[in-house]
């Protein structure tokens, strides 16, 4: 192999859009969201300077590239990140950096565990967002190819699936060279889609939901329902615990602890035993809208999935979106459990979930709950109930627990 001088770090961040670039007339307001949103991101790391190109951006850090490209694989709106190293839009000036970020990136893959000294697969893919650059991209691939290439033991050329990908990303300001694409999380920027109020239980499934909508562009806040005595402290922790893991998604989030004991209380000593599991989640919906209303919040979102458990049947859904003042979104109203497990494992909420702690509906849960309750029953029996007292002390009992970003 021919000598080739040291690869510097790469000094830039090749960011690539998903769904940004069918936005229309309006993908400006999305791009400028997304801006902010990584300037926010990656505050906590180092200082870094953004600029746009045609349905691309470019992120240039002051220091801790690698770190920052972690922290931007966090950042909804982004297809992917690659470390880039530029060029000049000529032939001349991209071989060489082609050939010494390749040689780079061959090193870096041998190191890796059951690679070694093996034959290992590669190819050349050019794109040429500018087509005034003289050589079709087909053509330049075999020239970057040859060169690139040239000299290097155990190495195969092949085109589909290869092991290690050299691209280059060929535009009137410059040419990109990159031997790695980042997975991004894809999605809508955070801020887009106006504010959401999770209700988050210590279960699998309300995690999941808050970053489903999280992706679709809503800013999530969370309020979660303590029922001190009856359910202690490491209930409330692991609760907490899951929204901080969701701020690696999110930077400050702001949890709403809201003390639930004499809600249940009431409804144990006020209401029929098997509507109690549905007439709490009804009042967890008028504390949960009180609250939105309060801070501008749009939407609540649940967890729940049809036929999952007895409280989420059609009609027991009904009754409790009934109490509600806002409109209440399911993400997960069509997953089945797997579904929910496998994007809770790829989020890292999964492990806490698994926790095994009680969470408060079940305090005095029913031994035969309804299945198929009825709505007008549910108001019938809440006519007892000093509903509005409640909320209203439910509402002033919470405890505030704010999230900064995670770094």
């Amino acid at each position: 192999m021919s000598t080739t001088p040291p690869l510097p770090p790469a000094p830039a961040l090749l960011l690539r859009y998903g769904e940004l670039t069918l936005k229309g007339l309006n993908q400006d307001q999305f791009i400028s969201r997304l801006r902010r949103n990584i300037l926010r991101q990656t505050s906590t790391i180092a200082p870094v300077r953004v600029e746009r190109l045609y349905n691309r951006m470019l992120v240039f850090p002051e220091q801790r590239t690698e770190q920052i490209a972690r922290k931007l694989q966090h950042v909804f709106g982004l297809k992917s990140i690659s470390p880039v190293w530029i060029a000049p839009p000529t032939p001349e000036a991209i071989l060489p950096l082609a050939r010494a970020v390749f040689l780079d990136a061959l090193e870096s893959y041998r190191g890796t565990p059951d690679v070694g000294s093996r034959v290992v697969t590669c190819r050349v893919e050019t794109t040429r967002a500018d087509k005034r650059f003289p050589i079709p991209s087909n053509v330049f691939d075999r020239q970057v190819g040859e060169h690139a290439l040239a000299n290097v033991a155990n190495i195969q050329v092949r085109l589909d699936d290869p092991e290690l990908t050299l691209g280059i990303d060929i535009r009137a300001e410059g040419a990109y060279l990159f031997a790695r694409r980042l997975p991004g999380a894809a999605g809508l920027p955070l801020g887009s889609s106006g504010r959401g109020l999770c209700l988050l239980s210590g279960g699998i499934d309300s995690p999941v939901a808050a970053w489903m909508m999280m992706k679709r562009g809503m800013w999530m806040s969370f309020v979660t329902f303590h029922s001190y005595p009856y359910i202690g402290e490491p209930s409330k922790q692991k609760v907490l615990a899951l929204a901080r893991n969701l701020s690696k998604w999110q930077p400050n989030s702001r949890t709403y602890v809201v003390p639930f004991s004499a809600c249940q209380e009431a409804i144990r000593d006020g209401a029929p035993e098997s509507y109690r599991t549905v007439l709490y989640r009804r009042m967890m919906q008028r504390i949960a809208s009180k609250l939105a209303r309060a801070h501008d919040i749009d939407a609540l979102v649940t967890g729940e999935s049809l036929g999952q458990v007895a409280s989420q049947t059609i009609e027991n859904m009904t009754c409790i979106a009934a109490a509600s003042e806002l409109p209440v979104l399911r993400p997960l109203v069509g997953y089945d459990k797997d579904d929910t497990i496998l994007l809770a494992r790829k989020i890292g909420t999964f492990d806490t979930s698994s926790r095994q702690e009680p969470d408060c509906c079940t305090v005095f849960m029913p031994e035969k709950p309804v299945i198929h309750g009825d709505l007008e029953l549910c108001t019938k029996f809440e006519d007892a109930l000093p509903v509005s007292a409640l909320v209203d002390a439910a509402c002033a009992g919470v405890e505030l627990v704010d999230f900064e970003a995670e770094v």
